[in-house]
This record gives structure tokens, C-alpha cells and sequence, in this order.
């Protein structure tokens, strides 16, 4: 019964982590769309 409880524990951990991760790439990659856009602001202005 205690392998099956800690089992379940891990695998909560593990996908809470994911999407974690998960999150964590699309605030990344925001933000670079953000720099871009602004890099092809300048850009144009120039």
C-alpha cells in the first residue's frame, strides 16, 4: 500500500512539474516575440 501511495505522489510531482516547464517555455517565448517586435519597430524607423 505504501509503494502505490508514494507512486501516486511521484506522479503528481512529476506532471505538476511539466507543466511548470510547460509555462514557463511560453513566458520565454513571449518574451522574445516581444523583442522582436520592438527589433522590428527600430527597424523601421530607421
Amino acid at each position: 500500500m505504501k509503494k502505490v501511495i508514494i507512486a501516486s505522489l511521484t506522479a503528481m510531482f512529476v506532471l505538476t512539474g511539466c507543466n511548470t516547464f510547460k509555462g514557463l517555455g511560453q513566458d520565454v517565448e513571449g518574451a522574445g516575440e516581444a523583442v522582436s517586435n520592438t527589433a522590428t519597430d527600430v527597424k523601421q524607423k530607421i
